[in-house]
């Protein structure tokens, strides 16, 4: 016969299952809730939430002997404190003092029994009487506030901590190493020595990221350029650093590539315009985040690359660069590093990558034409025809070897350099018709 115990643990979960699409409603709602609220916040990054699994629940109810405790299967759900579970993420442990302070403010209606609700949805209600953080069972402090969720009549309990990600981080150590781990107990003394070392250890890098942080935030807005240029250093090294270690574990050598990281991390930066370009540390820290992300994934460099669909075209300069590397990309090893790598960090469409990537190439020669042209005595239309007839000469220097090194950032500033130095003596159109085949020819021949 059964023990009554199991009866209990059966009938529990049943009730959980036959509530499952309120409890996942009411966990929407506060995701949406608490999101709405932060997002504007600097130091909020996302709300996570999960729903107790019945595994978690069966060992939890076994653990604490809950059948004991609370009777009855609904007397235990309405005294669960984590049936949901939500975790508010910041980026460092400063951070959770700043979002733990936001929740006061917001929650500063006084309900019964230490709970407050906020004038923004009544139905949602924390408890902020007991002292935050709270020491926890290992040493370690913990911002978690009980809340309960009641509309017409009905309360679905959840748990809100404030963590930051070192702290995730170490929750998830903390929680599968030890709290999971039934042989703890005979070596109590020692797995607790280590894991404060672990801690230690997460707070100096919680610390230094911080500083990192602060000096990216802090540099003057008047020294941008500055700002830019060291962050793409610094990306442009991780992202090398990444792939070369990778190369060499799958082919056994490397290849000199720093001069294409160089132009990815560029490319990067200036693809979101210019109003994102401007807001360099976000997006330092959002191309960090992608990197991070391919660092732990196995990725193949003997694969062809694919499009989604027929590469389009704006012109006839966009046009014969992109052919010409669509002919060799799956040949040539660097070629097809180049794109795999810029590909994987913009995650999406090839096809669009691509055809933005050439936008990108185009615009770099486009621009330095026109601030050639600015001040010369030359009507629009025909500095576009100058222009346009410039771009086709690259095209065709660039088709004649389909180097990668042509599109580097030092091969575009020369060529821009000395394409410049030839308009030197072109003040009118009459005087481009008369030396137009001098300086194409020159063009044409530029050792890159």
């Amino acid at each position: 016969m059964k023990l009554e115990l199991f009866d209990f643990i059966d009938e529990t979960l049943a009730l959980i299952e036959e509530r499952k699409e309120s409890i996942e409603n009411v966990a929407n709602s506060l995701e949406k809730f608490f999101t709405d609220s932060f997002f504007i916040k600097d130091h909020f990054l996302n709300v996570n939430y999960r729903i107790k699994s019945p595994e978690s629940l069966r060992e939890k109810i076994l653990r604490h002997n809950f059948y004991i405790k609370y009777k009855t299967p609904e007397n235990l759900l309405n005294n669960l404190s984590d049936l949901i579970g939500f975790r508010i993420e910041c980026r460092f442990i400063e951070d959770e003092n700043k979002i733990y302070k936001d929740i006061m403010k917001l929650f500063d209606i006084k309900c019964e029994n230490g709970f407050y609700t906020n004038p923004l949805n009544s139905n949602i209600m924390l408890q902020l009487d007991e002292k935050q953080p709270q020491k926890q069972k290992n040493g370690f402090e913990i911002y978690k506030i009980d809340g309960k969720y009641c509309k017409d009549g009905t309360c679905i309990n959840f748990e809100l901590q404030i963590k930051s990600l070192v702290n995730v981080f170490w929750g998830e150590i903390d929680h599968r190493i030890l709290y999971k781990n039934f042989n703890y107990m005979l070596t109590e003394d020692f797995f607790r020595d280590i894991m404060s070392s672990i801690k230690d250890n997460l707070s100096m890098i919680d610390r230094q990221l911080m500083l990192v942080y602060n000096h990216l935030n802090g540099m003057d807005a008047s020294n941008s350029l500055t700002k830019k240029v060291q962050l793409q250093a610094l990306l442009s090294k991780i992202i090398h650093d990444i792939y070369i270690v990778k190369i060499r574990q799958e082919i056994g050598f490397v290849v000199d590539f720093k001069k294409s990281t160089d132009v990815i991390v560029n490319y990067i930066f200036m693809k979101g315009g210019p109003e994102e370009s401007e807001n360099y540390s976000v997006n330092f820290l959002r191309i960090l985040n992608r990197l991070n992300d391919i660092g732990k994934n196995d990725i193949s460099f003997n694969r062809y690359i694919n499009f989604e669909r027929e590469i389009f075209f704006n012109d006839d300069f966009t046009r014969k660069i992109g052919s010409s590397i669509l002919e060799i990309i799956n040949k040539d090893f660097r070629w097809n590093l180049f794109f795999r790598i810029i590909f994987e960090i913009e995650e999406g469409n090839n096809a669009e990558d691509f055809e933005g990537f050439m936008i990108f190439i185009r615009y770099r020669f486009h621009e330095n034409l026109m601030m050639i042209l600015e001040n010369k005595n030359i009507e629009e239309s025909q500095k576009e025809e100058i222009v346009t007839c410039v771009l086709e000469t690259i095209a065709t220097t660039f088709s004649k070897e389909v180097d990668v090194d042509f599109l580097s950032d030092c091969s575009i500033k020369s060529l821009n350099y000395n394409i410049g130095k030839l308009f030197t003596d072109i003040h009118s159109f009459d005087d481009w018709i008369e030396r137009k085949e001098g300086i194409l020819d020159v063009i044409l021949n530029h050792d890159f």
